[in-house]
């Protein structure tokens, strides 16, 4: 009988540092233990903007539709053109996506029964959809400014699952990972080895890290490392993309990994009742090391501290952590694109001026607001918008998305989400947020004034 022997390979080691977590700290908490604002510590402020605040907290407690802002140019563009039925048709992809990962990870469903699978390759979809959505808004404006008839044919595809992502839809990448873990059964059997623990993680490894070359990008630039079809597809991932990929390849062959951040790494190891066997070393190394790579045997890790008995003093990452920690991740990276002419900007950077003139503060606001991608702020700010589906008491997240908004121009939302947060925020954080949010008030009210204005005199009843 061949034996799959634990010996280390250098190659495997290699391969199994892409199971570490990698994934640095966020300036947004994961998890926050927020109450409810205390309103009536705060004198200055009134009983019409508490009921504003509590207002808009009981609506953003029930899930919204997702806001997807166009410009007036861009509807006149697609107004004129035919693209715009395929236009509407991908917002309605958008729409659809939104739902399906607002039902997935619905707080109404047990935590088990939430595929992580489906949760990020819905997440992929509305954002694949986003860009298909604006390329149709730039191909109307190249055939308005060249006058010619585009193109009329219809998607081959009408429903969102039937959307092909890197050449296949999203049923079809469900399927892949079946593929993955019947590879794993195969060699399995091809090597004559029973169903011993460290047995099928040896062969899980070598299907995933040698026959298939998955591997850890070492710096995460690309957005095509932080989808899941993206990384089934190409093979290189971020590292809790990875980590999903193995913990989905063994649910598949019945065997439980779960996962813990520890530090700046993300720990997987199957779920066993005698944690001592994980860390039994075996041709110099243990099914912990095996699974998570060099990083426990690095001493500046704190995963190298971990053994059996401080293992169960670790807090298990469920199933929407772990989509939290991938969006969270999205965020990051879409904001650094969106502000990369803008080194060092902050999402909290305009918090600072709060103490300035009100005039000071639109004249900042206005002309001298950062130069953004606007693309690329769009995406962070979808991310985070499914974050707080997750995490609808976030404070700290919920001040992002609302100096996201900011950034994008889009005041009333602005104003909605950081109202909101004050109304969970501690009160220094609200006390500091105020001033900015009533300045913010006046930019709307100003803006909206000019778009009155340039649609006619406004008269007084």
């Amino acid at each position: 009988m061949l034996r799959f022997s634990l010996s280390g390979s250098s190659n495997q080691q290699r391969m199994m540092m892409m199971m570490n977590g990698g994934i640095g700290a966020s300036s947004m908490p994961m998890t926050i233990p927020c109450g409810r604002y205390d309103f009536d510590r705060r004198s200055d402020y009134g009983k019409e903007k508490k009921n504003y605040m509590i207002a808009a907290t009981t609506q953003s407690a029930a899930v919204k539709k997702m806001r997807l802002v166009i410009s007036p140019r861009a509807s006149s563009a697609l107004a004129e053109s035919h693209n715009s039925s395929r236009a509407d048709f991908y917002k309605e992809v958008l729409e659809a996506a939104r739902d399906k990962f607002t039902k997935e990870i619905s707080f109404q469903s047990k935590d088990k029964d939430i595929s992580l699978a489906k949760a990020l390759l819905y997440i992929a979809a509305e954002d694949e959809g986003f860009l298909a959505f604006n390329r149709e808004i730039d191909a109307s404006y190249l055939h308005n400014e060249r006058r010619e008839t585009p193109s009329t044919c219809d998607s081959p595809w009408d429903v969102l699952e039937a959307m092909p992502m890197a050449g296949k839809n999203i049923n079809e990448w469900l399927l892949e990972l079946d593929a993955i873990a019947k590879e794993v059964e195969a060699e399995l059997v091809s090597r004559d080895i029973g169903c011993h623990l460290a047995e099928v993680l040896k062969a899980v490894n070598k299907v995933l890290f040698e026959s298939r070359g998955f591997k850890r990008s070492p710096v995460l630039v690309d957005p095509k490392c932080s989808y899941l079809h993206s990384v089934l597809s190409s093979g290189c991932g971020s590292a809790i993309l990875l980590s999903v990929i193995y913990i989905e390849v063994c649910r598949r062959l019945n065997l439980t990994i779960v996962g813990s951040r520890v530090g700046e790494e993300f720990l997987i190891w199957p779920l066993t009742g005698n944690p001592e066997e994980l860390f039994k070393v075996t041709s110099g190394h243990s099914l912990f090391g095996v699974v998570n790579g060099k990083c426990v045997d690095d001493p500046r890790s704190k995963a190298s501290d971990i053994n059996s008995n401080s293992l169960l003093g670790l807090d298990i990452a469920t199933n929407r952590d772990i989509i939290g920690i991938a969006l969270a991740n999205l965020i990051r990276l879409y904001w650094k694109r969106a502000s990369r002419t803008n080194y060092g900007l902050m999402l909290t950077s305009p918090l600072r001026s709060v103490h300035k003139s009100v005039e000071k503060f639109n004249d900042d606001s206005s002309s001298k607001m950062p130069l953004l991608r606007p693309q690329e702020l769009r995406l962070a700010i979808m991310a985070s918008e499914r974050l707080l589906i997750l995490q609808p008491h976030n404070w700290a997240l919920r001040r992002d998305c609302g100096m996201m908004f900011y950034y994008n121009r889009d005041y009333e939302a602005a104003v909605q989400e950081l109202s909101i947060c004050m109304a969970f925020a501690p009160e220094e954080e609200a006390e500091l947020l105020e001033p900015f949010v009533e300045k913010l008030h006046l930019i709307r009210l100003e803006t909206s004034w000019k778009s009155l204005g340039q649609k006619g005199r406004l008269t007084v009843p």
